[in-house]
């Protein structure tokens, strides 16, 4: 299952119309493994980010470099669009292909993201992360990162979403300090294809009223939040997360 393309690590499995589901920081490609079951009606393509999971590079880290990976892995499989879901980081990612080549975009679903980080917060939150990142250790970040994450904690999702989280301290604070360089203010407007925005309840990291502001500024995009949930619905809400994915997806299928 798990494949490499010039360098890119990536999964990809089932059939039908493709779908890329882009993880978030810190993040791994498995991290998707409550969404595997759309396979029986998409063709999944899940890559690693550079920086993460199998994906070890000297290259820059950026969100525009992100989205040239996932551009150039959708080419190299021979692919001219595809429906692209991004998780937090990964839906800056995907904002960010829409702005690079917005042909290659079927749709867009943004999962608890934002589109524009004010510079001087940025600088702090930054300065602030990396002292704290340093006095910890990889196991006490993970636990750290659990408990603002998720909403309900409980063990099975805290082993779930530690399972999938595998901070590299090399490449983390550059992926951070990457988000926090972005600024999508004027490109919202201008995105055309059909986009849903999903945001948690209860998400301490990207706060709903941030996707609020991205559904007005996105013409005709549709927003929904799930109820008692943090950061990461696919899996704390992963059976409702799948089935509002999944009626989005179908509503928005290439005219055969």
């Amino acid at each position: 299952m798990g494949k490499l393309f010039s360098g890119i690590p990536y999964l990809r499995m089932g059939a039908g119309e493709p779908l890329v589901f882009i993880h978030g920081l810190g993040e791994i490609k498995e991290g998707w493994s409550s969404q595997f079951e759309l396979a029986e009606k998409y063709d999944l393509i899940i890559p690693d980010l550079r920086g993460h999971g199998e994906y070890l590079t000297n290259e820059e880290i950026s969100i525009p470099n992100f989205a040239r990976d996932v551009i150039y892995l959708l080419k190299g499989l021979g692919f001219r669009s595809a429906h692209i879901c991004g998780l937090s980081m990964g839906g800056m990612v995907a904002q960010e292909i829409y702005r690079q080549a917005p042909e290659m975009c079927r749709s867009l679903v943004l999962v608890s993201t934002f589109h524009y980080a004010p510079k001087h917060f940025g600088e702090l939150f930054l300065k602030f992360r990396k002292l704290k990142a340093e006095s910890r250790s990889l196991e006490e970040q993970k636990n750290l990162a659990a408990r603002v994450c998720l909403y309900s904690w409980t063990e099975e999702n805290f082993e779930n979403f530690k399972k999938f989280y595998h901070p590299n301290r090399e490449y983390y604070l550059p992926s951070m300090k990457a988000c926090l360089e972005v600024n999508n203010l004027c490109l919202l407007t201008k995105i055309k294809v059909p986009t849903l925005i999903i945001g948690g309840q209860y998400d301490a990291v990207t706060p709903a009223w941030i996707q609020l502001m991205m559904h007005k500024q996105i013409r005709h995009s549709e927003f929904v939040i799930f109820r008692n949930t943090g950061h990461v619905a696919k899996l704390e809400a992963k059976e409702a997360f799948n089935e509002v994915l999944r009626s989005f997806l179908n509503k928005h299928k290439e005219a055969s």
